[in-house]
């Protein structure tokens, strides 16, 4: 087995901290099988995926859903010395198709190549290239996987074809696979583990999903000029600290660009964010607000997964989500340090009726619009080569189609081989001979050649450098259309399906409001959200965080934990104890010492509390019996830091003899 915490040490020498269990645990997970990672926001995802690629030995393709995240997590890779592809709309195409071919060629291999899922989906070159190298291709990572799921709130068609393009590159034995997630429904989590061939004991999960670093005030209102009036109020009160504000309407009234342009009026360094803009104008923004020219970003949920700037004290939320993983994605843009942050959820039962019916029911297409976007596809020919990003109806509807048989994607094609110049290939030579209009319909029939042998050739001669190109060449999915029209049965059953959907996630969002108007406090709303997304609940009241990042259940604990930390004893918190065949306890603290022993550390904190002096009454004969001499115990008191402290000078006294 590798040694993991001296691996870390010298792939990543720039950095003092050390690989947490957890992360050790999924790291080596990947070593023998495909792997479901969930652990909660800012609990180091990436590095999981960086040191199990590196691992490897050999190349690691980085599945991502955004570009601002995919520059930053490539550029940290580089500053570490790691060679990187990044492939993303601002790198030029002919760029991306050099560096392609040099990679398929042999002549540059890097460590990590970062995509989106669309280029996984729609570029044929890129998978051509990728083809020509898959023995190297040792593991895919796929981050933010709850993309994948049409059950969730994240949904991203494109996610959904990664699988296809893993059977089409590596056949039926894939290369390991390591999907992460902060937040997984049920319905999700199956999604996710079909998809990509994962075992149930081969989905790991932190133990600690709760970000209990995060306090949540909820503040419910009657009406929309009330809560502005409030929003305002905070904003100004949480000036000094870096302000994330999250809203779902780009335009309108109190929409994102609205409230942006209310706070440059009020004189705030503000800045907006969504999905029209371009690449580098999010770039900038994230860039500007980590460097803290800017100190209040309102956005929509454009900036969420992955984007990682540690010191967000403040995130607001003026709607209410659609659900409680997306409110813990969101809010878990803040506190990436672990020095805590406030979230303000501000919402009203307007915002609850306008979630459903424009964010939830509207998300769908209607069967009208099935109907007219299908017969789009009816062009008399039999294969349809579709512009999918210029076109919204069809990225509406074609999940369905594809779905439910209608529509096959049978390549991943392109448009523009009428731009062909200087053809040195043969046999592409051949095949534009016998065409007279070079469309891609047309060199298949005067060829009679299936799409697939049409589209290996033309990128073989680009990879070859066989052929030039005068414009760049369009990637378009060529679809076979199975049917003329949808039939009414088969209406009915996607119908059936877009209702369940709905259905799902309203109830989502049910329980959402749900969680909100039972809460008493912060405490409340953690432990429901945590228990929901499948946390242990015996480890719910693990609240306080220590100096070293463990969860511990009360603040006379958090004493502890500490003062151990600062002396470097090893230790453990409720480490199982096996005292009989099958039977544990758990003490508070396991010391594991340099000789080999192991002292176990209670802190009776609750004597007199009935349940609390029975568990105790059960445990003490246990450890008098068969770990005598090895229990410590403190108590509660005005005096636990000193006693505390006393008990571990002994141990550290006893650990310099050792080692003397």
């Amino acid at each position: 087995m590798n040694n993991l915490d001296a691996d870390f040490k010298r792939l990543f020498p720039a950095y003092s901290f050390q690989l947490k269990e957890f992360q050790k645990k999924v790291i080596e997970n990947t070593f023998t099988d495909n792997t479901l990672c969930i652990m909660p926001t800012g609990g180091g995802k990436s590095i999981i995926y960086w040191m199990s690629g590196l691992e490897t030995d050999g190349c690691t393709i980085v599945i991502s859903p955004l570009i601002a995240l995919i520059i930053e997590q490539a550029q940290k890779l580089r500053d570490h010395g790691y060679e990187v592809l990044s492939l993303y709309g601002a790198v030029p195409i002919k760029e991306q198709e050099r560096l392609l071919s040099d990679f398929a060629k042999g002549y540059y291999s890097p460590s990590f190549i970062f995509v989106s899922p669309e280029k996984i989906a729609l570029d044929g070159f890129f998978e051509y290239c990728i083809k020509q190298r898959k023995q190297d291709i040792k593991l895919i990572a796929i981050d933010e996987v709850h993309c994948v799921s049409q059950w969730g709130m994240s949904f991203r068609p494109f996610y959904a074809r990664i699988p296809a393009f893993l059977d089409s590159v590596f056949g039926d034995k894939w290369c390991r696979i390591l999907a992460m997630t902060a937040t997984l429904n049920p319905r999700e989590k199956a999604d996710i583990c079909g998809a990509f061939q994962i075992t149930d004991d081969n989905v790991l999960t932190e133990k600690m999903l709760m970000r209990s670093d995060i306090t949540i005030h909820i503040k419910k209102f009657t009406d929309e000029i009330t809560k502005e009036a409030y929003f305002w109020e905070l904003v100004e009160q949480q000036k000094d600290r870096k302000t994330l504000v999250y809203l779902y309407r780009k335009k309108n009234e109190r929409g994102v660009i609205d409230l942006y342009e209310k706070a440059v009026e009020k004189g705030y360094k503000a800045a907006c964010f969504h999905g029209d803009m371009d690449a580098d104008a999010r770039t900038e923004i994230v860039d500007k607000f980590k460097t803290g020219e800017i100190q209040l970003v309102i956005a929509t949920n454009a900036f969420g997964m992955g984007i990682d700037i540690e010191d967000i004290g403040c995130v607001i939320h003026f709607m209410i989500p659609e659900s409680a993983e997306q409110y813990y994605q969101e809010i878990g843009r803040a506190s990436r340090n672990g020095l805590g942050a406030d979230a303000f959820l501000l919402y009203s039962n307007k915002n609850i009726d306008i979630k459903r019916k424009y964010f939830i029911d509207r998300s769908f297409p209607t069967e009208d619009k099935l109907r007219d976007t299908f017969q789009k596809l009816q062009t008399g020919q039999e294969l349809v080569p579709i512009k999918y990003y210029e076109d919204d109806e069809i990225q509406d509807c074609l999940q369905f189609y594809l779905n439910f048989g209608l529509a096959d994607i049978v390549v991943k094609g392109f448009d523009g081989i009428r731009n062909a110049t200087d053809i040195k290939d043969e046999k592409l030579k051949e095949y534009f001979g016998k065409a007279t209009t070079k469309g891609f319909n047309n060199v298949l029939s005067r060829n009679h050649i299936s799409p697939q042998e049409l589209t290996e050739t033309v990128y073989r001669a680009t990879l070859e450098e066989k052929v030039k190109w005068s414009k760049r060449l369009e990637r378009w999915p060529v679809l076979k259309v199975n049917t003329e029209e949808i039939d009414d049965s088969t209406m009915e059953a996607i119908m059936k399906d877009i209702a369940e959907k709905k259905a799902y996630k309203n109830e989502l969002l049910d329980y959402f409001v749900q969680v909100l108007e039972r809460a008493d406090d912060s405490r409340d709303v953690h432990r429901d959200i945590a228990s929901y997304l499948g946390m242990n609940k015996s480890d719910l009241d693990r609240i306080y965080v220590t100096a070293d990042g463990n969860h511990v259940r009360s603040k006379s604990e958090v004493i502890i934990s500490n003062l151990l930390a600062e002396s470097n004893l090893r230790y453990v918190y409720e480490e199982p104890l096996e005292y009989a065949a099958e039977k544990t306890i758990k003490p508070d603290f396991t010391i594991h010492m340099s000789n080999g022993d192991s002292y176990y550390w209670e802190h009776l904190g609750m004597i007199g509390t009935e349940r609390y002096d029975a568990t105790w009454k059960f445990k003490k004969p246990i450890y008098d019996e068969l770990y005598s001499g090895r229990l410590l115990v403190t108590y509660e008191g005005c005096v636990l830091s000193k006693t505390a402290q006393k008990i571990i000078e002994n141990l550290l006294a006893e650990e310099a003899e050792y080692v003397d």
